[in-house]
């Protein structure tokens, strides 16, 4: 992958194989590592987006592809940058800040 890899970009990433109640398959992933990290690690720390919506308080809705969907804040995880595939976008402000916010709470 020769793209620059950004906080708050979002992938399509591969999260197979996984065990019990991880979040599975390929999907959407927003990248939470620091630019830092990116840019010097081969391992990048993503939070899964799903499409099921649930009023969970560490997740946090977002549109990306004109879909709704929730990053979700509790499935945080380390991958490899071999896992992450075609770039998608970027998270809007407002969705920065709720993303900070909830994980400023989880680790406080």
């Amino acid at each position: 992958m020769g793209r620059e890899i950004n906080q708050y970009d979002i992938f399509w990433v591969s999260l197979d194989p996984t065990m019990g109640s991880e979040i599975a398959k390929k999907r959407p992933g927003v990248v939470v590592s620091p630019n830092e990290l990116n840019e010097h690690l081969r391992t990048i720390i993503i939070a899964p987006l799903t499409s099921t919506i649930k009023n969970y308080p560490f997740r946090v809705n977002c549109a990306v592809g004109g879909k709704q969907g929730s990053i979700a804040l509790d499935q945080i995880r380390t991958i490899d940058k071999a896992r992450i595939s075609t770039y998608m976008g970027h998270l809007r402000p407002s969705e920065i800040e709720s993303v900070k916010s909830v994980l400023m709470e989880m680790f406080s």
